[in-house]
């Protein structure tokens, strides 16, 4: 039976857990080889394993630091070593940092985000431009975040990060459209990592999700999150470019409340 993505190349950042986790797996079912990177290459390693015993396609896991260029171009040229091209880049990986307010967010909080994300998503891009454009298109899809659209508190490098990569998604859009490469983000509410360490950190954000949450409930990231990559990956989204799409069970209607439960105790250890 042919698949969606058969025949086809992705690359999925921070591809071993979380969000990334269940998008690799939802691009190997339709049929695409994929390239798995993130800092831990033995849970990467594991991943492709995994995908290439439950589904019969082609994955290789890697080690590589989205805020490392080196490490970036390596991956990029890996997989169109390993699987002859490159079709698809799924931008994943991401970093949140110490909970605290902007006044006391320091440069080096800063400067990590901006690295694993913007400039990670910025060489990862034009890394993968030649080989796309060899191939005659492609698709990039990035990832924004609910947060950067409310400006969620103690998250103030998080959402910089990600209004970049949005401004970054729509010019790679208008510039690259005439070799039919096509450049997206979605800004998903899903059980990835991210959402883990704020289910840790801030007491009672998933029954806040959850309650607030039009579905009543977070995003399963194969079943929820992958079926909108694998969408925005194969031909079927052929005419979307530029778009951010809320993949959020709504969550964006609503949004959500941000302010953390002991402000007063951030605002005195920031004084």
């Amino acid at each position: 039976m042919s698949k969606l993505l058969n025949g086809k190349v992705a690359i999925v950042t921070g591809g071993a857990k979380g969000l990334g986790y269940g998008i690799s797996r939802a691009l190997a079912s339709e049929g695409a080889s994929v390239l798995i990177s993130g800092r831990d290459g033995a849970a990467a390693e594991t991943v492709a394993a995994e995908i290439e015993r439950d589904f019969g396609s082609k994955a290789i896991g890697i080690a590589g630091d989205m805020g490392v260029k080196e490490d970036v171009l390596a991956m990029v040229q890996r997989a169109v070593d390993s699987f002859g091209g490159l079709d698809i880049l799924v931008n994943n990986a991401s970093l949140l940092s110490a909970g605290v307010l902007l006044e006391v967010k320091t440069d080096e909080m800063l400067r990590r985000t901006l690295e694993i994300g913007v400039w990670g998503n910025w060489w990862a891009m034009q890394a993968a431009f030649p080989h796309m454009k060899r191939r005659g298109g492609g698709s990039v899809i990035n990832f924004s975040s609910i947060d950067a659209q409310t400006g969620a508190w103690l998250h103030s490098d998080y959402n910089i990060n990600k209004l970049g990569i949005e401004g970054l998604t729509r010019s790679a859009a208008v510039e690259w459209g005439r070799f039919n490469i096509r450049v997206n983000a979605i800004a998903p509410t899903g059980l990835g990592q991210v959402f883990a360490q704020l289910v840790r950190d801030v007491p009672g954000f998933m029954e806040t999700v959850v309650a607030t949450n039009p579905l009543k409930r977070a995003g399963d990231p194969e079943k929820d999150i992958g079926p909108v990559v694998v969408f925005l990956a194969s031909e079927m989204s052929r005419f979307v470019t530029g778009e951010m799409i809320n993949v959020d069970g709504g969550q964006n209607l609503p949004g959500y409340v941000s302010i953390p439960h002991n402000l007063d105790e951030l605002e005195k250890g920031g004084a």
